[in-house]
């Protein structure tokens, strides 16, 4: 038997998560000293560190428009309800409407980096997919096949019974947000402009119309479960009608346009808030875009 110092210091064992178990991210003392972990730890630099490896100064190649993996995913991928990478392990590859294709990880990490980073996709053999790959899968490996992390995605927020309002919502920027992401929404950039310190919410150098993210029901709850920086989902400060709205001002505000051939091919399937025609339905852009959503989810 084990004396009770001797016990004290052994580590318990974590083990494979069940059905509806809260998620907590594995412990990074747990990567291996190898070269597998050596690959999983520049992959996390990787999601930390995006703009340094891949901005436009970037010492890889200036892939991306300087913001950081880390800005929508939250504390590199761990933070539940903050975009965490629990569900890629279990979950890929698979299938997803809006491509119309079973996904690999590896496309799914440059649809990030075309559409919220605005840039150009990695080579899929390089290093440094290679790594990221690694590092998202280690980050949720104890999340079993069919078995869904809980903490996944931002959450959701109850639908407003009216639309989604820009003006409130400017109203809500000006006390809760401009002082991270400025008056303009150009963010803060590092002393020697590589990357964001808070990164910028509209205008060229911001996630562009094709990220999932521009889209009000992902944006809302991710700023209602994790804005202002430091917020959970435990602990939220604004409202559920605040975050709706400030969402409506933010998307509301110019980006880049940029959109993709194969985007939701089969238009029955586009997500009640997908703001670009055409539709299966007769609401407009505008209705889809700022709701009220109610009706959009019976058709």
């Amino acid at each position: 038997m084990l004396s009770s110092r001797t016990q004290s210091l052994v580590k318990p064992v974590q083990l494979p998560y069940r059905e509806n178990e809260e998620w907590v991210s594995p412990d990074e003392q747990d990567i291996p000293s190898d070269r597998q972990g050596d690959l999983i730890r520049y992959g996390k630099d990787l999601i930390i560190a995006t703009s340094t490896y891949l901005g436009p100064k970037g010492i890889i190649a200036p892939l991306t428009n300087g913001m950081n993996c880390q800005n929508c995913h939250l504390h590199a991928g761990t933070q539940n309800f903050g975009n965490p990478f629990s569900n890629v392990a279990n979950n890929y590859p698979r299938y997803r409407d809006r491509s119309g294709r079973v996904e690999s990880t590896e496309f799914r990490i440059n649809e990030c980096m075309q559409r919220s980073m605005n840039g150009q996709p990695l080579d899929s053999s390089s290093l440094e997919m290679r790594a990221m790959v690694a590092y998202v899968k280690w980050v949720g490996h104890l999340v079993p096949k069919g078995i869904k992390a809980t903490g996944g995605g931002v959450g959701s927020l109850p639908i407003l019974d009216r639309a989604a309002d820009p003006i409130k919502g400017r109203q809500v920027y000006s006390i809760h947000c401009v002082r991270c992401h400025g008056d303009n929404g150009s963010g803060v950039l590092s002393m020697d402009s590589t990357a964001y310190i808070y990164p910028p919410l509209w205008g060229n150098k911001s996630f562009n119309v094709s990220a999932g993210i521009f889209r009000l029901s992902g944006l809302a709850s991710f700023i209602k479960n994790n804005m202002p920086l430091g917020v959970t989902s435990a602990s939220p400060q604004l409202t559920n009608e605040e975050a709706w709205d400030v969402a409506a001002f933010v998307s509301a505000q110019k980006r880049p346009m940029k959109f993709f051939n194969y985007d939701w091919k089969d238009i029955k399937k586009k997500p009640m808030d997908y703001p670009f025609g055409p539709y299966a339905d007769s609401f407009t852009e505008q209705r889809h875009k700022y709701g009220p959503y109610r009706e959009l989810m019976k058709k």
